[in-house]
């Protein structure tokens, strides 16, 4: 219900670079615990700019995140809560009708990232199969909130940094302008982010039960 509550009453539209809502108190005590305790390898690794390190999924930066799926979802429990606010009709109905996409028909994607010293985002889009884009935060190492992501008009000028803010987030619908990224910056000790979407392929979780 907290994500829910967060996003009926808490999130806020703002226009520029491009359509994007940021939230409040997205999360319960429960569910920073369970997302701060996540064990995500710790392994030396380098950065290219991509999430995966290759363009292909497998690579290092991979390393960084743990999907939430059904055959590890007891070991994430709280994380069952996001999926079923992101499943009231409510929330569907708010969402489609702010990012002016259906996601009645989708699937519903959770990921736990922890991004590490040297790590950065080149400017991108998302792929098309992604519907809506979240990304909610937790700041338990008291990193500078410049670690935000960072929003690009379409000449790839800086416009705008979210804050990286404990128990806060934003999102939007993917595609379009919707160019983003994480400039090189300090990450002393970790980035510690949930990523959600509403995507058109299989996940373990479609939005119809």
């Amino acid at each position: 219900m907290q994500l829910k509550d967060s996003l009926i009453s808490r999130s806020k539209e703002f226009l520029d670079p491009f359509s994007h809502w940021q939230i409040e108190e997205p999360f319960s005590d429960s569910l920073m615990k369970e997302l701060s305790n996540v064990k995500i390898s710790d392994a030396p690794r380098s950065f290219d700019g991509t999430r995966a390190a290759d363009h292909g999924g497998e690579g290092i930066d991979g390393k960084l995140r743990v999907f939430l799926e059904s055959d590890n979802s007891n070991l994430l429990p709280e994380g069952m809560s996001i999926i079923e606010d992101l499943r009231n009709k409510e929330v569907i109905d708010l969402i489609e009708d702010n990012i002016k996409k259906k996601v009645s028909n989708s699937f519903i994607r959770v990921e736990y990232i922890a991004d590490r010293k040297g790590f950065w985002l080149k400017p991108h889009k998302d792929i098309e199969e992604k519907l809506m884009t979240m990304m909610l935060f937790i700041n338990d190492y008291n990193e500078s909130e410049n670690l935000g992501t960072d929003f690009y008009d379409t000449q790839m000028n800086l416009v705008k940094t979210i804050p990286y803010k404990h128990n806060s987030g934003y999102y939007f619908a993917s595609g379009g302008n919707t160019w983003h990224g994480l400039e090189k910056k300090e990450i002393k000790i970790e980035r510690r982010c949930m990523q959600i979407n509403y995507v058109t392929f299989p996940t373990s979780w479609p939005v119809k039960n």
